[in-house]
């Protein structure tokens, strides 16, 4: 199994990958199919890698991770995501993604890495939990699948002293640069447009990075 940064040429799959996972109600709040226009407007990787697992030239499964929330104090925390090729399923390919993302976080500048699973979802929830992410929240009957009130649970854990990793400066960290701005309100500004970025700015380029972390299908 390799993992590698995503490429313009593995687009169908990620988002054949993706439909797949909507229809089991189960690891996403997504209803709706998606299709490549939709991915670019609903998905940003803020700067961060984007990754997907290939085996023998097939991609498995992808990662993605984003920005927990716009504020600044929260710069340090990501949110991540994966999902798996429902074929080559019982493979360990979430398992390998998240440990490389666990293990490559500080390098990005992470602190936190946050996974947002439904309750139902028990095979994600297990797996992160083998991994040690732990419970920080309950969201009782947040979601409605299909007319069921569903919970939403908060995996996270905290990432190894951002001191024992090289850390990289990226475009990301130079943009949020406080002196950069004559005052709050243009900080605010660029904060925003910057979680509207779209995905193509990454991921249509074989990208150079290699780093971080999770959800599962």
């Amino acid at each position: 199994m390799t993992i590698r940064d995503a490429v313009e040429a593995d687009l169908p799959a990620i988002i054949a990958i993706y439909n797949a996972a909507i229809a089991t109600r189960i690891a996403t709040a997504q209803l709706e199919r998606v299709n490549i226009e939709h991915w670019f407007s609903d998905h940003s990787t803020d700067g961060y890698p984007f990754w997907v697992a290939e085996i023998e030239g097939r991609v498995a499964g992808w990662l993605s991770f984003k920005r927990f929330l716009p504020r600044c104090a929260y710069r340090g925390t990501a949110e991540i995501s994966v999902y798996v090729d429902e074929k080559l399923r019982r493979r360990g390919v979430a398992r390998r993604l998240v440990r490389e993302a666990i293990a490559r976080a500080p390098s990005l500048g992470i602190n936190a890495l946050v996974g947002l699973i439904f309750g139902h979802n028990e095979p994600s929830l297990k797996l992160f939990e083998q991994l040690g992410f732990q419970r920080w929240g309950h969201l009782p009957g947040v979601a409605q699948l299909e007319a069921v009130e569903r919970d939403l649970i908060v995996m996270g854990q905290h990432c190894p002293a951002r001191r024992d990793a090289i850390v990289k400066e990226t475009t990301y960290a130079d943009t949020l640069q406080p002196h950069s701005y004559k005052d709050c309100l243009n900080l605010m500004r660029t904060l925003m447009d910057y979680r509207q970025q779209p995905i193509h700015s990454t991921l249509l380029k074989s990208a150079t990075n290699i780093p971080c972390c999770i959800w599962t299908c």
